[in-house]
This record gives C-alpha cells, sequence and structure tokens, in this order.
C-alpha cells in the first residue's frame, strides 16, 4: 500500500470530504484485491470481499486514531474480514496438498511439441500457472495462508505482519515458518517452475484444463498477456534462486491484481454517499 496518504488527506476524508475519501479508495484498493484474491482464489469471490472491505474502510474512517500506519489498520481490517468470511467457492472444495498433487498428476500429457508457442497458447499456460499456484495457497488454512501471502509475497516486516494479524512476533514467525516448509516441501515434488526435473508443467497442464474447463479460451480469469521473452527471463530468475525462494518469485511474478473498472465506480458511489452522510 503506497504510503502517499497524508494526515491531512485522512483527516479530510474523515470529515467527509469526497474527494479526500476517493484518494483513500484509489490508494488502497488494489492491494486489498490482491489479498482477497490470494486468499479466495476466484476473482468474482475476491471481488465481493473487497467491495465489503472498502466499505468497511470508509465508514469506519472515523476510528482511526493514527496509534498505527494508515496501511496497517487498513490492512488490519481487510484480514479480519478474510479470516471469518464465509467459504470461497474453491475453498468449499477442502483442498489438501495431497489431493492437490493427485490432481494435477492426473491432469499431465507426456510429451509436448515444440518449445515455441503462439500468443494464445502463452497466455493459457500463464492462465494456468496463476491459478495453479493461487490455488496451492488454498491447502493451507487461512491463518497459515494469510502469514504466507504478508510475510512471503507482500515481503512485510515480521512486526508489521504480526501487528496486522494481531498476534505476537513469535506466533507470527512460527505460522509463517510452517506455511513456507509446505509450500516449499509441496513445489520441490511437485513444480516444473521450481525444480526443472519435476514432471509437472504448465503446458503440459494445457490440455487437460481446456477439456475440463479449469481454463477457457479468450476469457481468463487472471493472466494477461505475457511475451515468450518475458516468459523466459521469469523462468530464469527463478532457477537463479536458491530453492527456498523460487516459489515466492513466481508468485511474485504474477500480474498485479487491480480491481475491475466498473467496480471502481461502484465504490466512487459509495464514496460519493459516505461524504454527504458519512460522520
Amino acid at each position: 500500500m503506497r504510503e502517499t496518504l497524508t494526515p491531512e488527506l485522512i483527516a479530510a476524508a474523515i470529515a467527509g470530504d469526497q474527494a479526500s475519501l476517493e484518494a483513500i479508495v484509489r490508494a488502497v484498493q488494489d492491494r486489498i484485491y490482491g489479498i482477497a484474491i490470494r486468499m479466495l482464489w476466484h476473482p468474482e469471490d475476491a471481488r465481493d470481499a473487497t467491495q465489503e472491505i472498502l466499505i468497511r474502510v470508509v465508514t469506519q474512517l472515523g476510528t482511526f486514531k493514527g496509534e498505527s500506519a494508515f496501511s496497517t489498520w487498513v490492512y488490519r481490517i481487510a484480514v479480519n474480514h478474510l479470516l471469518n468470511i464465509r467459504k470461497s467457492r474453491l475453498e468449499s472444495q477442502n483442498y489438501t496438498f495431497a489431493r492437490f498433487g493427485s490432481e494435477l498428476d492426473a491432469g499431465l500429457e507426456e510429451s509436448i511439441a515444440g518449445d515455441e508457442m503462439a500468443p494464445e497458447e502463452r497466455v493459457l499456460v500463464e492462465e494456468i500457472k496463476v491459478g495453479c499456484t493461487l490455488g496451492m495457497l488454498t491447502c493451507l488454512d487461512r491463518e497459515h495462508r494469510l502469514a504466507y501471502i504478508l510475510g512471503e509475497i507482500l515481503e512485510m516486516p515480521s512486526p508489521e505482519a504480526a501487528s496486522i494479524l494481531e498476534i505476537s512476533e513469535t506466533a507470527y514467525r512460527k505460522r509463517l515458518s510452517r506455511a513456507r516448509a509446505e509450500i516449499i516441501e509441496f513445489t520441490r515434488r511437485k513444480c516444473g517452475l521450481v525444480n526443472e526435473s519435476n514432471h509437472c508443467h504448465c503446458r503440459r497442464r494445457l490440455k487437460s484444463a481446456l477439456d475440463t474447463g479449469r481454463i477457457v479460451a479468450g476469457k481468463p480469469l487472471f493472466a494477461l498477456p505475457v511475451t515468450e521473452g518475458e516468459k523466459t527471463e521469469t523462468i530464469r530468475h527463478v532457477r537463479q534462486l536458491e530453492e527456498m525462494r523460487r516459489i515466492a518469485a513466481i508468485y511474485r511474478s504474477h500480474p498485479r491484481f487491480q480491481v475491475p473498472e466498473d467496480f471502481a465506480r461502484a465504490i466512487r458511489a459509495l464514496t460519493r454517499f459516505e461524504g454527504r452522510h458519512g460522520k
């Protein structure tokens, strides 16, 4: 979350100034959505959660007393909501690493023809990569998933992450360590991006993913167009890292998750209402 929000801007928003409210929402909405989609997997579930979180941020703005960084206060609202909402559509399937791994094994082609991919195929393969790695996170329970997202993907310092989660630094570090260990152990055995000798490569999942409707050509849930050079550079960078850092680098290579424009318009309407009636 960019700390471009000044105390004066926050004070004006608390007083009900519409422009200040909109500035705050613009500053925080994509980061909240980024956490939500990593927690819940499906963009529609993440969108609903983000809207609910932003409503809480706007309506509870008057309770911010400056006792922590504004970003910490916003993230705390977000994670408290994400810890307690109903299960998302993927969470309701109760995935474990064992089941997730079995499904990966069952959907792999034995061989791939050629190294070059058409642009459309690159988008689909990127869709598989993002969907698979996000899905992998749901094999962790919510507490450990949040610790991994904050510490390993967003690279927050332990004191800040612990404050957001409202637990001790010791408890936070234990959660992060356990989550990291489970993710590393699984990807070390399964993921071809982390270990080239592994059988599971995103491109080998393409046919099965299309056949089963996991992905739909022309209707991506996650991926942005990616060039062959960008794909090669990402893999080269990942392979240069020590093993325990590779999977975190893959998560950080995901597209920058942004709320859709129609969603942004709806939130702006909310801030106009709050600017007139909130305080």
